[in-house]
């Protein structure tokens, strides 16, 4: 086991944790004594007890509205990936696309011929 200080409130407690898991109570200190300077900014010095009280009471509340924002996020996150399941389960949209007659093809072509022919006579005759 590790002895750790971690000061919340400006007061030091010594702590125990397992080996390497310092650093996540230092972590969870800091927010700890975070709230407990809010609180102490707000009132003045308190009890040790009833600043612990409040500060917990604080992170819990802070810890709630993200849980309730978690499950928000995840229901979301639900909605989203059965969309996706079902677009990718569907059956490609089919387009369909006009065929046109070879006759109108064929006409095209022979119109075009014809205009090109044309444009050679007038150019020949401006020229």
């Amino acid at each position: 086991m590790a002895e750790v200080e971690i000061l919340i409130g400006g007061r030091a407690f010594e702590v125990a944790c397992q080996e390497g898991e310092q650093h996540y109570l230092q972590a969870a200190a800091k927010m700890l004594d975070d709230e407990a300077q809010v609180l102490a900014n707000q009132i003045g010095r308190i009890p040790e007890n009833r600043m612990l009280l409040m500060a917990g009471l604080m992170l819990a509340d802070k810890t709630a509205g993200v849980e309730d924002r978690l499950r928000e996020l995840e229901g979301k996150l639900a909605e989203t990936e059965a969309q996706l399941t079902a677009l990718k389960n569907a059956d490609p949209e089919q387009v369909k696309i006009a065929v046109i007659p070879t006759e109108v093809t064929d006409t095209l072509a022979e119109l075009a011929a014809r205009a090109e022919a044309l444009a050679a006579t007038v150019e020949e005759k401006a020229g």
